[in-house]
């Protein structure tokens, strides 16, 4: 009985490892900069963007190592408030995509470079309501703008990178107006950062910082 046990712990392993693999392949896409793009700005400042691409344990942990962000927080939008709880946004009835609301130093990173990590490394913007093992509405791949500009450089960027067919299909991330956006539950904040050791971390998120690191160096930032 103990090496039947053992024998499926091993079939697990390597099976998550496979998809491990997968996972950092499709997210790890070298991408060209956005041809539509704000320049940096003269002097330091404070702007938000709003991206959902699958479970937020791992986008957040991304962008909380990329250059000129100053803070990422887990959360909710595309729904309403009243309905941004972690079990019923699970439920994929809500409206809600899991998503992270990112603040930047525009003078230190523009809204398109956040838009090439979130495409490159973050997630695979070509899964369809699903992000690797993790499968609903709720892990869809979007762009929440808050204002024309975040919209003309977001869709911009997708018909850019379609056209240069970077991808091997096309980009199904769905730009969308950013209704609201409301912070997840306490103890899904920081989560990478606090549970490092956990298999789903491993396998599907400390890959995408690894990637960063060695895709983009120029925007990777170690602490």
């Amino acid at each position: 009985m103990y090496k039947y046990f053992v024998a499926i712990a091993v079939i697990f392993l390597i099976v998550a490892a496979m998809m491990a693999r997968n996972n950092a392949t499709a997210s790890a896409t070298a991408l060209p900069d956005p041809a539509v793009d704000t320049p940096l700005a003269s002097s330091k400042g404070e702007r938000t963007a709003v991206l959902a691409g699958g479970c937020f344990w791992g986008v957040e942990a991304v962008f909380e190592h990329v250059k000129g962000v100053t803070d990422v927080r887990s959360g909710y939008a595309g729904g309403s408030p009243a309905t941004a709880h972690y079990e019923k946004v699970g439920t994929g009835e809500t409206g809600h995509a899991e998503s992270v609301r990112i603040t930047y130093d525009p003078s230190q990173i523009s809204y398109g470079q956040l838009l090439k990590v979130f495409f490159s490394v973050a997630h695979d913007p070509t899964e369809l309501n699903r992000q690797g093992p993790d499968t609903g509405t709720q892990y869809r791949s979007a762009i929440f703008f808050a204002n024309e500009e975040q919209k003309r450089i977001g869709q911009a960027y997708i018909e850019q990178l379609n056209r240069a067919k970077v991808f091997a299909r096309p980009i199904v991330t769905k730009v969308s107006a950013l209704q609201s956006f409301n912070e997840a539950e306490n103890y899904h904040q920081d989560y990478l950062a606090r549970h490092p050791d956990e298999p789903y971390i491993v396998f599907n998120d400390l890959p995408k910082i690894e990637n960063l690191r060695k895709q983009l160096p120029g925007l990777y930032n170690a602490q």
